[in-house]
């Protein structure tokens, strides 16, 4: 698959296998321990604390790292922001800017394809996740685990996202089989081998948690602090967690469809027998002068069925479209590095 960059105005094509080996000779140069990957979209508040944070933590350890800002389309200051503290720590800091908003989750996968590290850290740029509890993750990988989600201890969220985060674990379960205590937490560990197989992945509407976790081998989870929004507000509406719900339902599981198909079965045979029972009435009683009202409602909820099915095969078919038109996931419009 093919993404873009725009350098000077212009747009140039590059492909994955060109990217890959441009990746493997940038490791030889130098060996990087740790990548931190986080998604930036109006954070200007935060950026500077979280810097200066997060440094702290990673020059703790000791090993060479390197930590990727990807500029998801702010409308803020954040661009220049990102842009002075690569100047000032070129050796640490790469930024890559997206020409707009392309979400999150592409963010990441950005960060994936450009990151050096043997083990890569996603984290917000909120500061709701605290850096100083990313040790915790590297240690359950030094152990041995490949995938390391963080669960967010004493959450300081609303009582509506806490509860419909419970909600949303259960339901995820339900459909696709995949455990995770904490799908909303993005402080998340991954080893070298998990993201490559991450980045190859054609998925367009990819929820990474979940694609990580159906990856790896031995997948854990750690306890992480959690914090209150430094500054700004939270770029999750309502909608745009229906949408992350609704990529999670179609992107990993059929049962949907498959609930959709037994409930049109019964439905129908109810609905056969239905019809039965109002000839054998109108032969040995006559015809039913009332009931209307009653067909009227039949009517409306079988419809409202069929609506709600077409509903569910739309999403599966939009994404299938999606991923036919082979459109680049994300358009790079500028990328600021010294390696």
């Amino acid at each position: 698959m093919a993404y873009y960059v725009q350098v000077n105005n212009e747009y140039t094509v590059n492909s994955r296998v060109e990217r890959s080996e441009n990746s493997v000779m940038k490791k030889t140069d130098q060996h990087i321990y740790l990548s931190v990957v986080i998604p930036v979209y109006n954070e200007q508040e935060n950026l500077p604390l979280l810097f200066d944070r997060l440094t702290a933590v990673c020059d703790a350890l000791h090993k060479p790292y390197e930590i990727i800002f990807i500029n998801d389309g702010s409308r803020d200051n954040s661009t220049t922001i990102l842009n002075d503290l690569q100047e000032r720590w070129p050796k640490e800091i790469r930024v890559i800017h997206f020409n707009g908003n392309f979400g999150q989750h592409m963010a990441v996968m950005a960060g994936f394809e450009y990151s050096r590290g043997d083990v890569v850290v996603t984290l917000d740029a909120d500061l709701q996740n605290p850096p100083e509890e990313i040790p915790k993750l590297l240690a359950a990988i030094e152990a041995g685990h490949d995938s390391v989600g963080g669960v967010r201890k004493d959450r300081q969220d609303t009582w509506f996202r806490r509860n419909a985060s419970k909600l949303n674990n259960k339901i995820r379960y339900f459909l696709t089989g995949i455990k995770m205590t904490d799908q909303g937490s993005m402080l998340r560990a991954y080893r070298r081998r998990v993201v490559d197989l991450m980045v190859s992945s054609y998925e367009r509407s990819a929820f990474i948690p979940a694609l990580a976790y159906t990856l790896s081998s031995n997948p854990t989870e750690v306890e992480v602090q959690h914090s209150d929004r430094a500054a700004g507000k939270s770029k999750y509406n309502l909608y745009k967690l229906l949408r992350l719900n609704f990529d999670l339902m179609t992107g990993y599981s059929l049962l949907p469809l498959q609930i959709f198909t037994l409930v049109g079965i019964c439905v129908s045979m109810a609905s056969f027998l239905f019809v039965i029972y109002m000839l054998l009435r109108r032969i040995f009683i006559g015809p039913e002068a009332e009931g209307l009202f009653t067909l009227f409602a039949i009517l409306f909820f079988l419809v409202g069925l069929v609506l709600m099915g077409l509903g569910i095969m739309g999403e599966y078919i939009g994404r299938i479209h999606q991923n036919m038109r082979s459109r680049p996931k994300f358009i790079i419009q500028d990328i600021r590095e010294n390696i």
